[in-house]
């Protein structure tokens, strides 16, 4: 196995590797609430217990705090989130609450784990 000494080169994929919450693909609407601006609606790439991803074709600014609504399996939810991120269309969000919503968040990601989870078969 060769391994690159070049300093800096690989650094980047192993922060994005290291998160502390694994991600799920989710395609869903996704309505997000600014205080500046009408209601963006988009739809969502991917979550985890966290934060979930979008894309959205009206601009968020990043560092706002807003409010995101979406519909999951095991319910609606309503929670506030800061916006961490924008790469082109794509956006960040980290979730701020616990409580009731943070529950059916872990119990959605629970759930979309085992239906991607890969089968030793398939690899």
């Amino acid at each position: 196995m060769e391994v690159n000494k070049q300093p800096g080169v690989g650094e980047t994929q192993a922060v994005a590797d290291a998160r502390r919450h694994p991600r799920f693909r989710l395609e869903i609407d996704i309505c997000v609430y600014s205080r500046n601006s009408p209601v963006v609606r988009g739809h969502t790439v991917d979550i985890s217990e966290a934060g979930i991803s979008a894309m959205l074709r009206e601009e968020v600014p990043v560092g706002e705090v807003v409010r995101l609504t979406f519909a999951l399996p095991e319910g609606q939810v309503d929670v506030q989130a800061a916006v961490r991120q924008r790469v082109a269309f794509r956006y960040g969000f980290q979730f701020l609450e616990t409580g009731a919503v943070q529950g059916v968040i872990t119990r959605a990601c629970r759930d979309l784990a085992i239906r991607q989870a890969v089968s030793p078969l398939q690899r």
